[in-house]
């Protein structure tokens, strides 16, 4: 029975096929009169990820672009609410963020995603599922010294204690980008600043079409 059950799981991932949407992602461009694309946030437990994303979503939205955050806390209360925090659970926790954001992306949707996304080779494979130009990569760039003291929740003294296990920057590691579109150093510019060197960067690759 379970030789049957595993051919049942092979039949039905192997014979597939995409289905091509009837509205494509350039009919939505077209119509929303701007593009989509994949604004990844990537730092420590309170490099301010989160708080950036949503405050650079409310000023897209406020413009009238569409967009979605997609944010870690969230996300592990459902889409990944089986994962825990093992290497491994995190690797296919930016797995399934990655091809969430790509339905997002060709849905005409700037997508906001909001993780800790610690390890570099996660993250390239995430950029490799949409063209480059569609992923842009932005570092939250805050020392562990000044996560740890803003700690808004609580978790780097659980982690110093040893009641989080397997925590990023303390019990495991994070490996920063290398070559991110935009490095923001969240510790030396408040949150106005910030959002605003990441809408100029959007307005210099024309990816905000509606803006006058």
């Amino acid at each position: 029975m379970n030789s049957s059950s595993n051919l049942d799981e092979k039949s039905q991932a192997t014979n597939i096929v995409w289905h091509m949407a009837s509205v494509s992602r350039e009919a939505r461009a077209e119509q929303r009169n701007h593009k989509s694309k994949i604004l990844w946030f990537t730092g420590l437990s309170g490099s301010g990820k989160s708080t950036l994303a949503n405050a650079t979503n409310y000023e897209l939205f406020r413009r009238g672009i569409a967009t979605y955050v997609l944010d870690g806390d969230n996300i592990r209360h459902g889409l990944c609410k089986d994962l825990g925090f093992s290497d491994s659970d995190r690797q296919e926790n930016i797995r399934r963020i990655g091809e969430v954001a790509k339905l997002f992306i060709d849905a005409g949707v700037i997508v906001l995603t909001a993780f800790v996304s610690p390890f570099r080779a996660d993250r390239k494979k995430a950029r490799e599922l949409v063209a480059d130009s569609d992923f842009i990569e932005i570092y939250c760039a805050a020392d562990i010294s000044v996560c740890e003291k803003r700690d808004p929740k609580g978790l780097y003294s659980k982690a110093r204690a040893g009641l989080i296990k397997e925590f990023t920057g303390i019990s495991s590691p994070y490996e920063s980008p290398e070559n991110p579109e935009l490095y923001i150093d969240t510790s030396i510019y408040d949150l106005n600043q910030c959002v605003n060197q990441i809408i100029s960067y959007l307005e210099s690759r024309d990816t905000l079409l509606a803006l006058k």
